[in-house]
Order: C-alpha cells, then sequence, then structure tokens
C-alpha cells in the first residue's frame, strides 16, 4: 500500500490509524489493521507493534512482519540494547534511525547484528506509554531502501503514539512480579563521578570525534584529551570510547558544536 504525501492526506491517513486503533482496542479489528493503516502514513518493509510483559520481563508481538530472528530480538533483547535508554522517556518523540549517533549504532547489536543484515536504512522506535505514565510496549518501523520520508509523516507518528498505546495496553498483563531487570521508568541518569571537563570530552565522543579533534575545541592539547578518556573509561567501567560514547548517547548527553 502506497504512502500519502501531502500534508492532507497524510492527515487523513492518521485518522484511518487512529480509528483503527480504537477498532483494535475495542476488540473487533485486529492490530494487524493497525499497521495496515499505518503504511498509508510512512512507505516501510517492517513494522510490529508490541506489548511490554512486565511479568516475564519482555515484549511480545501483537502484529509485525518482521523477520523471526529480529521478532526475537525485539522480544527479547531490545529492552537491554544501548538505545533503548535514549527511547525509554515519556517526554520524547520517537528516535529516527537516520538521528541516532553513529557511536550509539556501532555500540548497538539491535542494529549491527539485526536490522543492519536486513538492508534497514531509516526507520522508527517509539515507545508507547498509558496515560498515567506506565511503560506499556513499542512501535518499531523499518525501512529497506532510501526514501524521504515527509516532515508532516514524522509528526504524525508522534501524535498517534496515545491511540497505538491505548492498543497495546488493552488486555495487558497483571502488575509485575518484583524480580529480574526491570525496565527503567524515566530518562537514565549519568552516575555520579565525571568532572566538568570529563563531561565535556565525553559529549565530543558521541559525535565520533579524534582525540585531536577534541583537543582543538576544548583548546586542550590531544595529550590532555587521551588522559580525560581514560578517566572516563575508568569511572564508567567501559571497555573503550565507543562504548562511553554509547552510553552518553543513552543519557542524553549530545555534543553542542
Amino acid at each position: 500500500m502506497a504512502a500519502r504525501h501531502s500534508t492532507a492526506d497524510i492527515l487523513d491517513a492518521a485518522v484511518h490509524v487512529r480509528d483503527a486503533a480504537r477498532s483494535a482496542t475495542a476488540g473487533s479489528a485486529g492490530v494487524d489493521t493497525v499497521l495496515a493503516a499505518l503504511s498509508e502514513v510512512m512507505e516501510h518493509d517492517h513494522a510490529s507493534l508490541t506489548r511490554w510483559d512486565p511479568r516475564r520481563r519482555r515484549h511480545t508481538t501483537l502484529a509485525g512482519s518482521y523477520p523471526e530472528e529480529a521478532t526475537a530480538y525485539i522480544e527479547t533483547r531490545l529492552h537491554r540494547d544501548p538505545v533503548f535508554p535514549v527511547l525509554h522517556s515519556p517526554a520524547r518523540g520517537g528516535l529516527w534511525l537516520g538521528d541516532v549517533p553513529g557511536p550509539l549504532l556501532d555500540a548497538s547489536p539491535g542494529f549491527q547484528d539485526v536490522l543492519a543484515p536486513l538492508g534497514i536504512v531509516d526507520g522508527v522506535a517509539q515507545c508507547l506509554f498509558a496515560s498515567d505514565g506506565r511503560y506499556v510496549g513499542m512501535l518499531n518501523v523499518s525501512i529497506r531502501r532510501p526514501r524521504r520520508t515527509p516532515d508532516p509523516a514524522r509528526a504524525v507518528v508522534t501524535l498517534l503514539t496515545e491511540a497505538l498505546a491505548a492498543t497495546v495496553a488493552s488486555g495487558e498483563a497483571g502488575p509485575a512480579v518484583p524480580s529480574g531487570p526491570a525496565v527503567p521508568s524515566g530518562p537514565v541518569r549519568p552516575p555520579g563521578g565525571l568532572s566538568p571537563r570529563e563531561l565535556e570530552v565525553l559529549a565530543e565522543l558521541t559525535a565520533g570525534r579524534t582525540n585531536r579533534q577534541i583537543a582543538e575545541l576544548l583548546y586542550v592539547t590531544p595529550r590532555t584529551v587521551g588522559t580525560h578518556i581514560e578517566h572516563i573509561l575508568a569511572k564508567l567501567d567501559v571497555p573503550n570510547r565507543a562504548a562511553a560514547a554509547a552510553q552518553a548517547a543513552a543519557w542524553g548527553i549530545r555534543s553542542p558544536h
């Protein structure tokens, strides 16, 4: 089904998604109808709506078109991916693949081992929250070949989250059993111990800059930057600068340059 391109058409298609979501919530239509309607808003190769199961500490696919391996990753491992803390904030809109910093993609098994082999080059992941702030599930949409997603379509995906969350939350599991790793309940904060200068260096690592480039920006020597990075790796207990950059991106730390 071809996506629509004018703003009016996209908004009209969004109404179809909302209506399909309401029907699915009421039980008179399947969740797969919601994804079919979503294809009118934006073209995609794979998509899924998943519900977070707090008892089993995993996602359950309600409807989707991803291959088996990708579906398994979304269900059982995505909430442990370095990208997930970036997504998991009620205040945040969807995270589009093209907007993810390179170091974070490098550290993401979900992208490197699952999406990249499928030829995925764009798409969006959107965490869904109930009206009381509970995390209830996720929308994932992936695109293989490069194509332009109109700005109105991007905005509409964010605006539809309330209806999608209601669909996903309908019939969800009961209270969580207090065992196993929990999904974060809000934005992740960086741990203490980093100095202001180390935080500045860490921010530049998210942009993939070399020691020399960071030194030029901060008016220090490359050797000083190297020392700061050694301290950062030790304090964060991570093995390399890519992992440190992934942690920084997860906390919302970005280069101001």
